[in-house]
């Protein structure tokens, strides 16, 4: 019943794609994108991408919209914004390298550039056509791929499949899951080069093996996060999901640590949702929550996606960028 709204709302964002571009930056701009609404692993896809520049000798910086932020103008994060001005995705990057939100790109990419960086990683905005972007990589979960393959409100997609792939640069598809053989195959039929990733999930605090666990997540798919808890051998007493980019409550945080409690528990989350509640007022059950979660972080591993430390040269290159002359 929802695909004719599916069709409109594909069909106008894929025209939406090959507007022409509002603004250009003055330094290379990679933005890293999906297909879909929801996770699909752009973050740690791009904090990867920025390890592979920055062990080249580049300085990266991060531009985002913020999204879950009430911050509108441009503005470069620092330590002190918390999540409700400026979202959780940005308080991570901010820890890597110089990071800006901004709702208009271009201006946020301006930003950027006064802050010194050699090039700018643009989280999201692949199907916004504001800001040039010198390249654009698309990251696909191989579980999950497309789902459908239909558009949003039917489906998850963005726009089809084939209108989005022509718009891109590469694909950076995470895991061998079921779908990785379906992804190959449009990627090749769309002359996009493919590059495999996987997700690491890294060792927990010593002395926490034993554990039974409570796991909550606001995130895209907050059941991938419950899986990788999984397959680690960890015991999962219980599962809370939340909407993604969830703004935990007093409430919230109060009834995850009184089910700790009650099931004997340790509660742990997320890098994000963690993230969202670093500024929590002194004594709140937010502030506690924080305090006693245990944080799953995960890094994507780009060491098999052969290729990829050429293709980012060869952006380096063009845009004229030699950090040994510099």
């Amino acid at each position: 019943m929802l695909a004719p709204l599916g069709w409109i709302y594909g069909s106008v964002t894929a025209w939406r794609m090959k507007r022409r571009p509002r603004g250009k930056a003055d330094r290379p701009v990679l933005c890293v994108g999906n297909l879909v609404l929801g996770g699909a692993g752009k973050t740690p896809t791009t904090l990867a991408l920025a390890r592979e520049l920055g062990a080249r000798g580049y300085k990266t910086g991060f531009l985002l919209r913020g999204f879950g932020g009430e911050q509108k103008k441009p503005l470069l994060v620092n330590a002190g914004h918390s999540a409700s001005q400026v979202g959780d995705e940005a308080l991570l990057y901010a820890e890597a390298g110089p990071t800006v939100v901004a709702a208009d790109r271009v201006a946020g990419a301006a930003l950027l550039s006064k802050a010194g960086v050699d090039v700018i990683l643009m989280d999201d905005g692949f199907q916004n056509p504001a800001l040039h972007k010198d390249m654009s990589v698309v990251v696909i979960d191989s579980d999950t791929a497309w789902g459908n393959g239909m558009c949003f409100p039917a489906g998850p997609l963005r726009a089809p499949v084939d209108r989005q792939l022509r718009q891109a640069s590469a694909v950076v598809v995470l895991g061998d899951g079921a779908r990785l053989d379906a992804i190959s195959t449009v990627a090749q039929r769309n002359h996009v080069e493919l590059f495999h990733g996987h997700i690491i999930s890294r060792k927990l605090p010593d002395g926490t093996g034993g554990s039974r666990l409570l796991a909550y997540s606001g995130i895209g798919r907050p059941d991938k996060f419950f899986a990788s808890l999984s397959d680690t051998g960890r015991l999962v007493v219980k599962t809370l999901p939340f909407p993604d980019h969830h703004l935990y409550t007093e409430a919230d945080a109060e009834k995850i640590l009184s089910r700790c409690y009650s099931l004997n528990a340790v509660p742990i989350t997320t890098e994000k949702d963690h993230a969202r509640l670093r500024h929590a007022p002194k004594d709140s059950y937010r502030a506690e929550l924080c305090r006693v979660s245990l944080v799953l972080k995960i890094s994507v591993d780009l060491s098999q996606a052969e290729g990829i430390s050429r293709m980012l040269q060869d952006l380096m290159q063009e845009a004229a960028l030699d950090p040994a002359s510099e």
